[in-house]
């Protein structure tokens, strides 16, 4: 939540023409000098393609990423053409990446320094006196956790063009301070619509339903056990500072929980997945391993989970959506744990907590996350059924406060906007926002 989620762009690798549009996730920022662009269609146009150079920097940055590309493809009027740094799921929609996503998969401020020269961020337009092509970034940048962070949205515009918004009233704030923006909602809803299109189930509670019967079956769990399902992250950063944290903690819970099981979800990254199946061997407590990038299983293990366990970010969003009750857990370098504590203006660290204002979700942060308090929260949360209650109902609340007004949505209905796409996602506005660009914004 706090950490800078690094990109790299760089521009002298790209064998392919120059882009029409530059499009950057769930990143920190550099200075650059702003250069003058085209409207993108009028460059497709030119080109007879739409050219986009796309950079993710991590797993969630990866799947934001995806769903953005094939929304790009199916809503333009010109033949798409990716080139840029991303994972396995952008490699799906057609993009051939530059090199490895988890070289320059890093996060937080002690942690990004090794990665500094890699991910420089470097403008060359202006000195060829060309058009530079118009820069999106998706996911604004944390500035209201930080002291001073508002003040700096200003700088963002001297070379971000436009800037897409997950959380309410980012988008306002933004715009105050000169800074281009639109409000698309948060992306673990397509998460929702993409199960509920398999189900025909409604989507008037934003819940996402797994099918935990099936999933206890398949792994023949027996009858009485008790699933925690730990997300440990999805750098090898923070999984192997995490994840001997929560082996230790299962530990200590074993004997106060018969029967445990844990299911571990192991994120799309190649040195994850080696970290975590070398740490399994040594596991207190019987394991599944849940490979990322799967929706439906990943929401099938939370069906079957009584509780989970999570290193702040994302997923604590899409435990909201499954409706499980968690604890959230961090750690990271000694000098990034200080900044923090010197820089941050908020009290939390989880994006429930932050935005109900209130410790619904039990949170155990630097030197508090250590072994012995997590497992307390956690026997606290698994024996505690009003506990648990408490956060499926807060869940209900937080959910609806990440979604754009049904104002947005008649708007661009209204504008037969959503005619090719008439399911509201967070990528399709994105991707409508990118195609339009150089006509009138519609904000919330």
């Amino acid at each position: 939540m706090f950490g800078a989620k690094a990109f790299s762009l760089l521009r002298t690798k790209w064998k392919l023409n120059s882009p029409n549009t530059l499009l950057t996730f769930s990143s920190s920022f550099s200075s650059s000098h702003h250069a003058k662009f085209k409207a993108p269609m009028d460059m497709a146009a030119r080109d007879g393609e739409f050219r986009v150079f796309v950079v993710a920097g991590e797993v969630s940055g990866d799947s934001i990423a995806s769903r953005l590309m094939a929304s790009l493809k199916l809503l333009s009027p010109f033949p798409v053409r990716f080139s840029g740094i991303g994972g396995t799921k952008m490699t799906s929609e057609g993009l051939k990446s530059l090199f490895p996503i988890e070289d320059i998969s890093v996060m937080g401020i002690w942690e990004l320094l090794p990665h500094l020269y890699t991910i420089k961020l470097r403008a060359r337009y202006s000195q060829q006196k060309l058009h530079s092509p118009a820069h999106f970034h998706y996911v604004a940048p944390s500035f209201w956790a930080w002291k001073g962070g508002e003040e700096r949205l200003g700088g963002l515009a001297e070379f971000v063009d436009h800037l897409f918004c997950i959380l309410p009233n980012e988008d306002k704030i933004c715009r105050l301070n000169g800074l281009s923006a639109t409000f698309v909602g948060h992306p673990v809803f397509e998460d929702v619509m993409e199960l509920n299109s398999r189900t025909n189930c409604s989507n008037n509670e934003w819940r996402a339903e797994g099918n935990g019967e099936d999933f206890l079956g398949k792994h023949e769990v027996p009858p009485g056990t008790t699933v925690i399902s730990l997300l440990p992250g999805s750098r090898v950063q923070e999984v192997s500072r995490m994840l001997p944290i929560f082996a230790n903690t299962m530990e200590l819970l074993k004997d106060n929980v018969p029967q445990l099981m844990t299911v571990i979800h192991v994120a799309p990254n190649q040195d994850v997945e080696n970290f975590i199946a070398g740490a399994v061997q040594r596991w207190p407590v019987p394991a599944v391993l849940i490979p990322g990038g799967t929706t439906r299983l990943r929401y099938d293990a939370f069906s079957a989970s009584k509780i989970a366990l999570c290193t702040s970010g994302t997923v604590a969003v899409e435990l909201q959506l499954a409706r499980l009750p968690c604890v959230v857990a961090y750690r990271a370098h000694i000098l990034t744990e200080w900044f923090i504590k010197y820089k941050a203006k908020i009290q939390y660290i989880s994006l429930p907590n932050i935005l109900l204002d209130s410790a619904i979700i039990p949170e155990a942060l630097f030197q508090s996350c250590k072994p012995e308090n997590i497992a307390l929260l956690l026997k606290d949360l698994i024996h505690d059924h009003v506990r648990r209650e408490e956060q499926i109902i807060a869940a209900r609340k937080f959910v609806k406060l990440l979604m754009p007004s049904e104002r947005i949505i008649h708007k661009l209905a209204d504008q037969n906007l959503m005619s090719t796409c008439p399911d509201y996602s967070p990528s399709a506005v994105a991707a409508l926002t990118i195609l339009n660009y150089g006509k009138p914004v519609i904000h919330d």
